[in-house]
């Protein structure tokens, strides 16, 4: 699955994030997925 307006990958947390999710409130909703680059794939936690 590939983003969209209402899905979004993210690979590490910011909190600067949060703006996105008042924007997806405001909208029509949406998923932000922590762990995936903008590809899709998905990217581990540094330890």
């Amino acid at each position: 699955m590939s983003e969209t307006q209402n899905i979004e990958y993210k690979s590490i947390w910011k909190d600067e994030y949060l703006k996105w999710i008042c924007g997806f409130a405001n909208a029509q909703g949406g998923r932000i997925v922590i762990g995936k680059d903008d590809n899709g794939n998905i990217v581990g936690v540094k330890m």
